[in-house]
């Protein structure tokens, strides 16, 4: 285990699960945003093949920025009067290019930030209790459109993005900004379920998966398609991949060797 002051890694089975836990809403201030990127940064070089980001109590998930700190801002060093937004970026960056597929669970409110984090995991589990929202524009802020249009696509997100409304799950989940919605008593189990499954697949391969999502997003099929066959040709080259079809063909469970 692995923690500072309001982010923890815990590493079992393969699955890094990191936590965020800052009561009562777990608002998000630069010290808050550092841990969250050094947490997804130092996976880069952890034997696990999935993470799972979760926050700490029942109010939300994560409710944006601590509005206390926003002025404050404006009178820090000078690198953050020029670009105050740069350790936002850094901090969504590092879950966004996390070396392995990011599991989120949502319960609560994700708005402001927190839907900017939700936006940019590649699996999105959320329950009964969960909603989200651009509400920058209620507080005098201007949010993540880009990341509220991954999850609501263009027309919807303009709406949502001007007005500042929260909506609930079955909401998101209809726009499919949400990939398992479920009761609030099965949030926990079925997060579980799912990073187990993908836990069991070989750790370069999912790697090599999420670099490949990653780089193809927004190209035309055909482009796209290069850059997977690339990768999959890189793919061949390590046992994991032999030992992955013979498992296969032998009917058992593969031994990943990480080479």
């Amino acid at each position: 285990m692995c923690f500072v002051e309001f982010v923890t890694v815990v590493i079992a089975e393969r699955i890094a699960t990191v936590t965020f836990s800052r009561p009562p809403v777990n608002a998000l201030t630069r010290q808050a945003l550092g841990e969250i990127a050094v947490a997804f940064e130092s996976l880069a070089d952890k034997r696990v093949s999935v993470a799972v980001f979760r926050t700490g109590g029942d109010k939300a998930f994560i409710a944006g920025a601590d509005l206390n700190e926003i002025d404050a801002r404006r009178q820090s060093t000078p690198a953050e009067a020029v670009d105050g937004g740069a350790l936002a970026r850094r901090s969504l960056e590092a879950l966004a290019r996390c070396a392995v597929p990011v599991i989120v669970a949502v319960d609560g409110a994700a708005v402001g930030g927190g839907l900017s984090f939700v936006a940019l995991s590649d699996i999105v589990i959320a329950s009964e209790r969960a909603r989200f929202g651009a509400v920058e524009i209620n507080v005098g802020l201007l949010g993540a459109s880009a990341h509220l249009r991954r999850m609501v696509g263009e027309m919807r997100a303009r709406e949502l993005y001007f007005s500042g409304r929260i909506i609930d799950a079955t909401e998101m989940a209809a726009y499919g900004g949400i990939t398992h919605l479920v009761a609030h008593d099965q949030l926990d189990v079925t997060v579980d379920r799912v990073a187990t499954e993908l836990a069991a697949k070989s750790p370069l391969a999912l790697r090599l998966a999420k670099q490949a999502m990653d780089r193809t997003e927004g190209m035309s099929v055909h482009a796209a398609y290069r850059v997977e066959q690339d990768y999959t040709n890189r793919l061949l080259r390590f046992d994991d991949s032999a030992e992955a079809r013979t498992a296969f063909l032998e009917h058992r469970e593969p031994q990943w060797n990480w080479r």
